[in-house]
């Protein structure tokens, strides 16, 4: 069967990684037709990307690929440091009985993109997949993107009205556009190898700092489904990175850790690769008709998981406003504040990735002084432990965004406040209890407070609050209200991100907010 691709298309997707095809998952639950194009045959080979964060399981919930994900997946909320073979760190993640998705799972990233995908062929809108398809060059339209496909059966051309880059950290699409990364690449390198072997060990991130068993080395382990474990371990700067993967190389190191640690169980490898840290990020996410998302847009560094829940925040912040573009009810200008927000957030995940990189991979002899005098006090003294927290990926806020309305008023605090992702509340319903990160993901909310209001407009929903619902009072303390019945009037974006809060009722300055968005008439 010829693998013919359609001559015109709503959207094009670069990259079939799983985000892209989040994004192509998102934006057919939005009704929007797109394509994706993947160079591989077939889902990813080998570990890649492993921790899925509770921000990155609800993104996945929007499309129905979180309980395929979460059912697969080792859920975990903490974890252990060693320096050599002494315990120096036992971390818990913020995470409590009420909450919808654990702070953390550990599954492979090809089941990420077996999901997504999966989640894109069920939406409401055509989303195709396009296999042993590369993008081979771009041209830029005032009114779209001209792009020249490769494929089995030879040279394709396509015209897309929009064109997203998801084609990784060599994008064909950016060297297209002769954009560069910009920013800082680390020497450290890491080599990672994922074996089977059974085990029953807790789930939890392990880290050992030059410990007995691969002295002056770092490792870190991570269980995953089907009795894999994950393992990565530094070398020195001084050895060949194409040596060190080999198998005779590797293999001893493993089987020398996992004897030091009393994983006796017969193991074999399953997938070997190396890594060295990077910080680097595009100045902007967007150029005329075409957006740029996760590793094509930047690289962080793996420590604290930022790298591929980043890049699904990003697919999460683009969709809704890309369809609304779309679909006529936005200006293009709307996706201008994808690039602000985004970047914005790379630029926190970087200042993250970076701290956690020294630490991990020191890149020079002072920083590994500093790191060892950190470790040894860490023996006897439990308040220098913190330093040595991985600090592990959280929702940026959006500080400064165009979208976020002006706050009035005094509130009882700011962590709900304009450009900050929605909090979690667990509320009771009329059919039982439920979540209110349950409803994100689709159009607008309203959230109601002390009252009760009756908005009809599109892509909106209203969300009356009582005391007999809010039960636990996580909602009215969690948005900043200073009381349970104070009324109050809180927007949020379909991303669950809020957009605005208001004291009293009045929907006017809601409309406002909303009507910013608008196309003018």
């Amino acid at each position: 069967m010829k693998n013919l691709l359609p001559p015109a298309i709503p959207v094009l997707i670069a990259g079939g990684g799983p985000v892209g095809l989040t994004l192509s998952a998102l934006l057919s639950s939005q009704g929007i037709a797109n394509l994706v194009v993947e160079a591989d045959e077939g889902y990813c080979s080998g570990s890649r990307a492993i921790c899925i964060s509770r921000r990155s399981q609800e993104i996945l919930g929007w499309v129905g690929a979180d309980r395929p994900l979460v059912e697969k997946g080792l859920s975990w909320v903490g974890g252990r440091s060693h320096w050599r073979n002494t315990e120096v760190l036992h971390f818990q993640m913020p995470s409590e009985p009420t909450q919808r998705f654990a702070p953390m799972v550990n599954i492979q990233q090809f089941y990420v993109e077996e999901f997504a995908h999966q989640a894109a062929q069920a939406g409401g809108a055509e989303a195709r997949m396009a296999w042993a398809s590369r993008v081979h060059a771009v041209r830029a339209r005032a009114d779209g993107v001209a792009v020249d496909v490769e494929t089995s059966e030879g040279m394709q051309t396509l015209n897309a009205d929009w064109l997203v880059a998801c084609d990784g950290g060599r994008s064909t699409v950016r060297e297209q556009l002769g954009l560069q990364l910009e920013g800082t690449q680390y020497e450290g390198r890491y080599v990672i190898v994922d074996i089977v072997q059974k085990t029953r060990r807790e789930v939890e991130r392990l880290a050992w700092f030059d410990p007995p068993s691969n002295p002056g080395s770092t490792i870190l382990m991570h269980r995953q489904p089907d009795d894999v474990w994950r393992i990565d371990y530094q070398i020195r700067d001084d050895e060949d990175p194409l040596e060190a993967v080999k198998p005779e190389n590797v293999l001893p190191r493993v089987q020398s850790h996992l004897d030091m640690i009393g994983e006796t169980e017969p193991w074999e490898p399953l997938w070997i690769s190396i890594y060295n840290a990077k910080c680097l990020t595009l100045p902007s996410y967007r150029h005329g008709r075409v957006c740029f998302a996760g590793d094509a847009a930047h690289l962080v560094p793996i420590f604290g998981v930022r790298g591929l829940n980043s890049g699904l925040d990003d697919a999460g912040n683009l969709a809704w406003k890309l369809a609304r573009v779309i679909r006529g009810r936005s200006p293009e200008k709307l996706l201008d504040s994808y690039s602000v927000e985004r970047v914005h957030a790379t630029r926190e995940n970087i200042a993250y990735g970076a701290k956690s990189t020294e630490f991990m991979a020191p890149p020079n002899f002072a920083y590994r002084l500093m790191r060892e005098a950190t470790l040894r006090l860490a023996v006897s003294d439990a308040q220098v432990r913190s330093l040595i927290n991985p600090r592990q990926s959280s929702p940026i806020t959006y500080v400064g965004s165009p979208l976020n309305a002006q706050q009035q008023g005094v509130w009882a605090h700011e962590q709900a406040a304009p450009g900050a992702p929605a909090p979690e509340a667990l509320l009771q319903g009329s059919h039982g209890p439920f979540h209110l990160s349950s409803r994100f993901g689709h159009r607008f909310l309203v959230l109601v407070f002390g009252g009760d209001l009756v908005l009809d407009q599109p892509d909106l929903e209203v969300l009356v609050i009582t005391q007999a619902m809010d039960v636990q009072g996580q909602a009215w303390q969690r948005f900043g209200l200073q009381r349970p019945d104070e009324p109050a009037l809180v927007l949020v974006r379909p991303d669950g991100y809020v957009m605005g809060r208001w004291h009293g009722l009045d929907p006017a300055p809601l409309r406002a907010a909303l009507n910013d968005m608008e196309v003018s008439e």
